[in-house]
Formats: structure tokens, sequence, C-alpha cells
């Protein structure tokens, strides 16, 4: 029997073959967004499509896997914004962590922008974003910071925007999604506020559309 420290090579050659099929859909799926074609992925890892399946199931199970690290590091980063002590600052990186982190990865935008129901992975990690922006926005506005008219939903509303300004400006102008979220932020501010005659969208609108998009 085999050493735990010395793996038989087929374990070697499967867990070879796992890294670089997440290696490639890294790439892929930050280019292309989450419906990169399977196939294609397999075939830049000069693997067969069917090798893929054995060790990502669904489409979902390899963007998640792709997608991990990076959701955690930016958790982590949104915490920390959120411990600053001015209101106002924590908003303002809230926002700008998660657009920067959407903005060159169509495929995190994409994960933002949608609900996958009955997957509780994605629930998850939704609800943990959505958790931290909530106490982050409700902070801020009992501070004065930012208007009391803004709910959750319209964060996320601006977060689908700023990603759609990334994708449309990236190969001419890949830093202009900072200038829309700087925009934004003033139209958030509490000060010589216009009135929003649209109504805001509740949780449960939110997340038909979101669900709608994973159906796209």
């Amino acid at each position: 029997m085999p050493s735990r420290g010395n793996p038989p090579p087929a374990r070697r050659d499967a867990r070879r073959n796992r890294e670089r099929l997440l290696e490639c859909a890294r790439s892929a799926f930050a280019d292309q967004g989450a419906q990169a074609a399977l196939d294609g992925i397999a075939r830049e890892a000069g693997l067969v499509v069917g090798t893929l399946y054995r060790h990502f199931p669904t489409r979902l199970d390899l963007l998640c896997a792709v997608l991990e690290p990076k959701l955690r590091h930016v958790i982590a980063e949104v915490e920390a914004a959120s411990g600053l002590e001015d209101p106002w600052e924590a908003f303002r990186g809230l926002l700008e962590t998660l657009c920067a982190a959407q903005a060159g990865d169509r495929a995190f935008g994409d994960f933002l922008a949608r609900r996958f129901p009955g997957d509780d992975r994605t629930d998850a990690v939704h609800g943990e974003i959505c958790a931290l922006a909530q106490q982050v926005l409700e902070r801020a506005q009992a501070s004065g910071a930012v208007r009391p008219d803004v709910t959750g939903a319209d964060l996320f509303l601006m977060l689908w925007a700023s990603s759609r300004v990334a994708e449309a400006t990236r190969e001419v102008a890949p830093s202009m999604w900072q200038r829309h979220v700087y925009v934004a932020l003033d139209g958030f501010r509490a000060a010589n506020r216009l009135d929003l005659h649209e109504p805001a969208w509740d949780a449960e609108q939110l997340h038909s559309a979101m669900a709608e998009q994973a159906r796209a």
C-alpha cells in the first residue's frame, strides 16, 4: 500500500488534470463569463470533456471551484471595509471592493448578478455578501451619510451596471468602471438628493431577477 506522502501515479495524474482544468476554466470564465464552453475548456487543458465531467459533474460545480478562493478573499476585504470607523468610508469601500472584483472577471460579475435556486453553496455566499452589504448600508444611513431611501437591492443593481460598464470598456479603457463607481457613489449621498419616483425592489423581486439571470 503506498504511503500517504507518495500517492500512486493515477492519483497524481487525476490531481494534475483537475488543477489544469481549473487553470483553463479560470481563464475562460474570466474572459467569456459563466457560460464559457466546457468542451473548449477541456480542449485547452489537453483533455477530453468526459474528464472534465468526472471532476466537475455540472457547470456550477466547476464555476464554484474556480471562484471559491476569490470569493473568500473578497468577503474578507468587504469585512475589513465594514470595520472602518467612518461609515461613509465603509460604504465606499464596500462598493469599490465588489466592483473591482468583477472588473475584468466576467464570471465573477455573472455570479454576483445571479441566484441559483436550490444550490446551498451559492445561497450561502450570496447570503453572506448581502448581510455584510446591508450592515454597511444601514450604518451609513444611520450616520446621515447615505440617503435613507436606498435599499440593498439598489446596491446590487448598481453592481450590475458597473459590471456592464467594465465589460463594454475593458478593451479601450479598462479602468473606466472606476469613474462610473464614483459618479454612482455621489448619487448615494444623502445631501442635496433628488426624489426617487420609482419604488425600490424588495428582496423577493431582486431574488427573482437574479434567478432569471441564471436561466438566461
